[in-house]
């Protein structure tokens, strides 16, 4: 049966047994970044489904699926022969009444000199007068459908919209497609810049807030599922008006440049937000903190080359080191590796 000292996990080590290799460091001192974590969605700032304007058969499409585009860009052409046809006839409406307009012109000149040596009747020069307002009435009309059959021939050629990263094609040229179809022809996604969504609870909101009072630009890192790999560097962009009643969070949205691609649209992403810097701080291996029942612990060197358990208080980690606040001096070692098979008082051997 175990002794009470064995239970709680400081029971002395064996001292006729073999000194066990283990790799030791230094604890250092230097200013950590104290981050809040959480979780993310990566959300495009923009997002937008190209949809043709006008009725007519897909002539041709001039992108390639996952390409990038920019703003501007020719992504398909509409038949343009209808549209065509259209124009011509308003144009042609349009030069008649303007022949029309000008004639009227000249009639009411020539009344005008009659009514002067009182040839014709005053009705006579009034109703020539209604007659050519109402030319020019019919030519602002005409002017209007050819600039109206000149913007939608104009439609026929579609482009892009914003840049960013097109989408798979929804539909293949020398098929018939409608302004009122849902589907569209591509979808075309913002990727640089790109935000992430993210939320944190109500209690960090006055940290946050202060943070954004005392810094220019809040920093956000944003890494993989596993935490370990970090895929992008940005700053908080803002955060939303009210707090989520249901959840006690508040939502907030930062922003990364994303030259290198690494984050796309919907990924899960763990969120690292800088909401301080505590200064002069004793650090040392993330890897030396060991998790008791009864607190955090690490094993310091003593003279002899034999281990102690110590317990300490920690705090915040920073990347592969973690913050000791009490319990650790400069001067101690610790234990970095080798740790599963230590107990109180154990003999070591340093590796290096």
């Amino acid at each position: 049966e175990k002794s009470g000292a064995e239970k709680s996990g400081k029971a002395k080590y064996d001292p006729n047994s073999k000194p066990i290799p283990v790799l030791v460091a230094k604890p250092t001192q230097r200013d950590v970044n104290v981050y809040l974590d959480a979780l993310g969605t990566v959300t495009p700032r923009n997002t937008v489904t190209v949809k043709t304007r006008v009725d007519g058969q897909l002539l041709s499409v001039s992108f390639s699926e996952g390409q990038m585009i920019k703003a501007g860009e020719l992504l398909a052409q509409i038949d343009p022969k209808p549209f065509e046809v259209q124009l011509s006839q308003m144009d042609g409406q349009l030069s008649k009444d303007k022949a029309l307009l000008e004639n009227a012109l000249l009639d009411l000149d020539r009344y005008k000199t009659l009514i002067g040596q009182s040839s014709i009747s005053k009705q006579t020069l009034d109703t020539q007068d209604s007659l050519v307002r109402q030319y020019r009435g019919a030519v602002a009309v005409d002017q209007s459908q050819v600039d109206n059959a000149k913007l939608q021939l104009s439609y026929c050629h579609i482009t892009a919209p914003i840049s960013g990263r097109v989408g798979l094609r929804q539909v293949d040229p020398g098929n018939i497609i409608h302004s009122a179809d849902t589907t569209g022809i591509v979808t075309i996604t913002q990727l640089q810049p790109i935000t992430a969504l993210f939320s944190v609870p109500e209690d960090n909101l006055p940290a946050v807030a202060q943070r954004m009072k005392s810094a220019t630009n809040v920093a956000v890192d944003a890494f993989d599922r596993g935490q370990k790999a970090k895929l992008a560097s940005g700053v908080l962009l803002t955060t939303d008006n009210q707090i989520d009643t249901t959840t006690g969070s508040i939502k907030m949205r930062a922003i990364f440049k994303n030259d290198d691609g690494m984050l796309f649209p919907n990924q899960f992403v763990n969120i690292k937000l800088l909401v301080g810097v505590q200064k002069n701080t004793i650090v040392i291996p993330l890897a030396a903190l060991q998790h008791g029942k009864n607190g955090d612990y690490v094993y310091v060197v003593n003279q002899g080359n034999a281990v102690m358990l110590r317990p300490v208080k920690s705090g915040n980690a920073d990347g592969e080191s973690i913050a000791i606040i009490q319990g650790l001096n400069l001067e101690d070692a610790v234990v970095t590796d080798g740790i599963d098979k230590l107990r109180d008082g154990a003999k070591i051997k340093i590796t290096t």
